[in-house]
């Protein structure tokens, strides 16, 4: 699919801010006043930042709050509810720690289990796409989810559970693109089963559907060569997993490893999150005689 910009930020910098927030539910770290506000508020900057950048890409922004009518069939309904809730709940458990140098845990705790559910919510719009086969597997919503609580662990500067979750988020990473550079051969999606002229022979296109571009070919086929995929792919493991973990073991821990170490890792995120788009191989590319 066309990567775009927006869609990319909303789930990698909201996947961070939930996944900060899950660790602040569950107390760490044990922060309460201003430190407490500073830790809230970068967490509320990256969710909510992220979820802005979302609506850019709706084709009516205006009509957003319709999202939230639909949640019966609809995952990202599911996943507007279940972002606003964990917000609120978390603003209210962020303002016992602020304000009150109180820790309401009933309340941290509901708001971290609301803040999963929402990266949940997220990949799952996603996952149930059988047009991209792809996204259609297990491995995507494991993959949303071991990145947002590995990042969160780091914002948080719970140093020994980041640097084993980073690796197992990398690790997952690394398993998702092994699954998904087969997922659309072993999907048994061609021309013989779009048009179900397969029992009588092969059927093949005799010319290309359209002359120039049109609005499927912008959004849902995007090719992007093997070469270019590798070099990213290693790019994005390094930034995400390897530098971190670098900067995580040095001797010298300090707020400037820390700081390079997150800005690392974030980078890293954005760029496998852009190869989870651009390498998104919808099927009707195979329509168009792209796949």
């Amino acid at each position: 699919m066309h990567p775009a910009p927006s869609v990319i930020l909303f789930s990698s910098l909201s996947g961070l801010g939930f996944g900060l927030l899950v660790w602040l539910g569950i107390g760490l770290p044990a922060v309460t006043g201003w430190v407490a506000f500073v830790f809230f508020a970068l967490a509320y900057l990256l969710a909510v930042g992220g979820l802005i950048a979302s609506m850019f890409h709706l084709g009516h922004p205006e009509r957003a709050l319709k999202a939230f009518t639909q949640w019966r069939s609809s995952w990202l309904s599911r996943e507007a509810w279940a972002s606003v809730t964990a917000l609120l709940v978390m603003a209210a458990y962020g303002a016992g720690l602020v304000f009150f140098d109180t820790r309401w845990w009933p309340l941290g705790l509901i708001g971290a289990a609301l803040s999963l559910l929402t990266v949940l919510t997220t990949s799952m719009i996603y996952t149930q796409m059988k047009t991209v086969p792809r996204w259609h597997s297990l491995s995507t919503p494991a993959n949303f989810l071991s990145l947002s609580i590995a990042g969160g662990a780091l914002l948080a500067g719970q140093v020994t559970e980041a640097m084993v979750l980073i690796a197992l988020a990398g690790a997952v990473q690394i398993v998702t693109w092994w699954q998904g550079d087969k997922a659309l051969a072993t999907s048994g999606t061609d021309l013989s089963t779009a048009t179900r002229l397969g029992e009588i022979g092969n059927p093949r296109a005799f010319e290309p559907p359209h002359t120039g571009s049109n609005y499927l070919l912008r959004e849902f086929v995007y090719v992007l060569g093997r070469k270019h995929a590798a070099k990213l792919r290693i790019i994005a493991i390094v930034l995400m997993m390897v530098l971190p973990l670098l900067l995580l073991l040095s001797p010298v821990w300090h707020h400037l490893a820390a700081a390079l170490a997150v800005l690392s890792h974030a980078a890293g995120v954005l760029t496998a999150r852009w190869l989870f788009f651009a390498q998104a191989e919808h099927v009707v590319g195979i329509y168009y005689g792209k796949r």
